[in-house]
């Protein structure tokens, strides 16, 4: 983690796994542990008749804005929850939103990729 992380934000372009999507720009998100339960990732195609099964994941990305985010897609509401997943390939959940707290949007470390981009 070290490696990703200056000043305690995030030091690296955060970016989908998949599509390469660029997610969060440097210094857009704050570093956070805190337990919060994702279901496993699947495209939303694949959802269909499936049981519902997950992971709890302790290193997040914290975002405090939803407009910090440069390409994001957010799941319908499931009781106060929305999950959020990447825009382009629809793939996720790759973070967690609960609607009732307009400051806290949790990207999972582990489901995202990490680069740093000269432009």
């Amino acid at each position: 983690m070290d490696d990703l992380i200056e000043d305690g934000k995030n030091n690296k372009w955060v970016m989908c796994k998949f599509c390469e999507s660029k997610i969060l720009r440097p210094s857009t998100a704050s570093y956070e542990e805190r337990e919060l339960f994702l279901p496993f990732m699947q495209k939303k195609k694949d959802l269909a008749g499936t049981e519902h099964k997950g992971e709890t994941l302790k290193r997040h990305w914290l975002v405090a804005d939803m407009f910090a985010f440069e390409n994001v897609g957010f799941s319908m509401t499931v009781d106060s929850i929305k999950y959020l997943a990447c825009a382009d390939c629809e793939r996720g959940p790759i973070g967690w939103h609960d609607i009732n707290d307009k400051t806290k949007f949790y990207i999972a470390v582990e489901r995202v990729e990490h680069r740093q981009i000269t432009q």
